[in-house]
């Protein structure tokens, strides 16, 4: 039998690869590790995607400078505790959201920079906070929790769902993932099921894998792997009884019960209190290790929201956007104090010699700069610290560079989160700069 393999094979699974031993019948070779380890000292990286619809003022959203000297325009105010844990990205594109021009065809696909279909129909691409989810949502109770503060719009305008509009979190091509507006069933989903985290095992996770390859190789071999199996099966129930007993010494959440009570039933009647209670939610689920992967939208592109709380409530969130006024400019800074809120909540936990906020990486972002659909330079900020794998204070100008699809720094995030991927949407090249 002749083989033309690499020198190393690996069962896979969601979220899993495991090496295979040296096998007579294949020419490849495998390392002497198990995929079933103890877990590690040093807490998992987390990944919270903020968006707020319909840009902002276009003569205050900028940032100068590095470090604790670093100048932030009037929108960007509520973050100047954070500038030295801030990376500030202009003139990133989504060159797929160019070609509709209006705020479902901007929206849609802000986090997977797939084509979007027109006509009513729904298709765009599996975003980011997804893909993370799918890979490592094993690890927790909850694999990805996606909020939002406003209703879905199933409406279609010029041509395209408005469905795009209200989702930013896309399971599948066709599958925007469920969005969870009330804060009290958030909250459920987190503390009330019997799913208990990392309830999957590693042999589980690549049986299907395994079983396909017993196929193909000698009986000597398939005893050879039957063997390596169920020494890996061994080592993770010890493994997972020693968990039980607590005997691991390596990170463990902050919290094993929530600190907050649940909250009412309902949808809060003041936005204010909404968006309060679902940044807490994040925080929470990020806290006791419930999920590592939160995308919260603060509202719709194409946003219906008032903000009486404000003394602006005279117009709705969409209008406002189409003048540089101070109403907007409050609105603005209002949601920009959403993202200083989970900031700050998550840099007062500490994890070892790190804070929450230190092993977490927070993506804010808009599919527009302003309320006129300028979609070649996409409003972005990342805060924290990735796990110590992202510098702040500091602000990157893609403007005149060949290389700005904002797929491009997915594609470093992704590298962030552990997961190598050759291409993301539009993009086959990271950005090393991030």
């Amino acid at each position: 039998m002749t083989h033309h393999f690499s020198r190393r094979t690996f069962l896979r699974g969601l979220g899993v690869t495991m090496a295979l031993p040296w096998l007579e019948s294949r020419n490849v070779w495998g390392d002497e590790t198990t995929a079933a380890r103890e877990p590690g000292s040093s807490a998992p990286v987390r990944l919270a995607v903020l968006f707020a619809g319909n840009g902002f003022h276009s003569k205050e959203w900028w940032a100068e400078g590095t470090g604790s000297e670093m100048r932030l325009g009037k929108v960007l105010a509520p973050l100047e505790n954070f500038r030295e844990r801030m990376l500030f990205i202009r003139g990133l594109q989504n060159a797929e959201a160019l070609k509709g021009n209006i705020h479902s065809s901007q929206t849609g696909n802000l986090l997977s920079g797939a084509p979007l279909a027109a006509g009513g129909e729904i298709r765009s691409g599996t975003s980011i906070d997804q893909l993370v989810a799918q890979r490592y949502g094993h690890s927790t109770k909850v694999p990805s929790l996606v909020l939002g503060c406003e209703k879905s719009n199933p409406s279609v305008h010029k041509n395209y769902s408005m469905i795009y509009s209200s989702h930013i979190s896309w399971s599948s091509p066709t599958t925007p993932t469920p969005l969870e507006l009330y804060p009290a069933l958030a909250f459920d989903r987190l503390f009330k099921d019997d799913v208990q985290q990392g309830d999957q095992s590693v042999l589980d996770a690549v049986l299907a894998d395994a079983q396909d390859f017993r196929r193909k190789i000698s009986r000597a071999d398939q005893q050879k792997l039957d063997e390596y199996l169920d020494s890996v099966r061994e080592v993770e129930q010890r493994i997972d009884q020693a968990g039980k007993r607590g005997e691991f010494q390596g990170w463990r959440p902050t919290l094993d019960a929530p600190n907050i009570p649940r909250p009412a039933d309902g949808i809060p009647q003041d936005i204010a209190e909404h968006m309060k209670l679902m940044c807490d939610i994040l925080v929470l689920g990020f806290q006791t290790d419930t999920t590592r992967v939160c995308t919260l939208k603060l509202n719709n592109d194409h946003s219906s929201l008032r903000f009486p709380h404000l003394n602006v409530d005279y117009m709705i969130h969409h209008l406002l956007s189409h003048s540089d006024t101070e109403d907007w400019l409050k609105v603005n800074q209002f949601f920009l104090e959403q993202l200083a809120y989970v900031a700050r909540k998550l840099d007062a936990i500490q994890e070892g010699e790190r804070t929450a906020l230190d092993n977490s990486m927070i993506l804010f972002c808009s599919s527009m700069l302003t309320g006129g659909h300028d979609a070649t330079n996409l409003p972005t900020v990342l805060l924290g610290g990735a796990g110590g794998q992202l510098e702040g204070g500091r602000v990157i100008d893609y403007r005149e560079k060949s290389n700005r699809q904002m797929c491009g720094l997915y594609l470093s995030m992704l590298d962030k989160c552990g997961i190598q991927a050759n291409q993301f949407g539009d993009a086959t090249e990271r950005m090393p700069e991030v």
